[in-house]
């Protein structure tokens, strides 16, 4: 057994430069994916709301797995969350990118559950040790 304690009982210590720049980075790529997926997912209806939903999810669990965990994944997702909720705010002009149709409300929700499905999936630090038992 580690002297160390449990993981848990570590205190929290801020990200490294490195994988706070990592951070920053899967962010501002999930907000790239979130503007390019609102305006795929309405130009080819069926299979652009594929294609959107499926690059969100694609870079959620590829940022997991460069992050090594789970913030890897809660990192593009969050930037996503926030390029496609400008988008769906209307301009004082009347402007709006999101009409209020079923493929809007498809890549909306479905985008949502893909980012916390990602997130879930998100592979979790494990400790070091035998590969076999943990704790022998």
């Amino acid at each position: 057994m580690s002297d160390q304690g449990s993981m848990l009982a570590q205190p929290l210590r801020p990200p490294s430069a490195g994988r706070a720049l990592l951070y920053v980075g899967l962010f501002v790529l999930g907000a790239v994916v979130g503007a390019a997926g609102s305006l795929v997912q309405s130009g080819w209806f069926p299979g652009g709301l594929l294609l959107a939903l499926a690059g969100e999810a694609g870079l959620c669990l590829g940022g997991a797995r460069a992050a090594g965990g789970r913030g890897g994944a809660v990192a593009p997702a969050a930037g996503w969350m926030l390029a496609v909720i400008l988008l769906t705010a209307s301009r004082p002009e009347g402007d709006f990118l999101f009409g209020a149709g079923t493929g809007s409300y498809l890549f909306l929700l479905g985008g949502m559950a893909t980012a916390v499905i990602c997130a879930t999936l998100g592979r979790e630090r494990q400790p070091g040790g035998d590969a076999v038992r943990l704790g022998k």
